[in-house]
């Protein structure tokens, strides 16, 4: 008996989290179960319990690990010199990542709460927090694109941001219905035609480009 306890209680913690990592991914917070959870995992719920805590907490380290890992494409494109850089990144990695068959479509972050009831609020806001962060970052970058003349004074930054939020967060709406890479790619290029580009100093301000498209290409070909 204490053989076969130590047994079930022996098991690869990281391996753990990665596969409630793809089980919160694929069904949500909420429709993930305590039960096929550690059936995934192939632990009882003592064990989960002793790694993890509750379903709940084993969610927030989830999430955190995601954002590390497969979610990392937001903080690689905020760190192109400018805003039109980093938009540009983050579509392009987000259409490449949103789609790739090795994990589930979309994004976690995104549609990890979609549906939950009112006894989840805390974690729609763990999730919106995550959002609204990479949301303020990119007005940050607009802003100071404006303030440095790659953008027209008159510029809303706020809006810009939440207008290429709302493409990505559609994005990963588009790819967990099972649109392909190539038809992301069609939508990143349609969303960059909205970038302002009436400023004198529009040729300056796209230099960076190739650099975004570095990145990309670093990224999507990383094992």
């Amino acid at each position: 008996m204490s053989t076969s306890r130590t047994q079930r209680r022996a098991f690869d913690r990281d391996e753990a989290l990665e596969v409630a990592l793809r089980e919160f991914w694929l069904h949500g917070y909420e429709t993930t179960s305590v039960a096929s959870l550690t059936r995934a995992m192939g632990i009882n719920p003592p064990s989960l319990y002793a790694a993890f805590g509750d379903k709940r907490q084993l969610f927030t380290e989830v999430v955190q690990h995601y954002a590390a890992t497969y979610g990392s494409y937001g903080a690689r494109a905020l760190a192109q010199p400018t805003a039109r850089g980093a938009i540009e990144t983050m579509l392009r990695l987000a259409a490449a990542d949103f789609t790739d068959p090795s994990h589930p479509p979309g994004c976690l972050v995104i549609s990890g709460a979609t549906n939950c009831t009112p006894a989840a609020e805390d974690v729609k806001a763990e999730l919106r927090a995550f959002r609204e962060g990479t949301k303020q970052a990119l007005e940050e970058k607009i802003d100071a694109d404006i303030a440095a003349g790659r953008l027209p004074e008159g510029t809303d930054a706020g809006a810009l941001a939440t207008f290429y939020a709302a493409v990505i967060q559609g994005m990963s709406t588009q790819a967990c219905d099972g649109v392909g890479r190539e038809k992301l790619e069609h939508v990143v290029e349609t969303a960059l035609k909205a970038w302002p580009t009436d400023t004198p100093d529009d040729a300056e301000s796209h230099r960076d480009t190739p650099h975004a498209t570095d990145a990309i290409d670093a990224a999507t070909d990383a094992p």
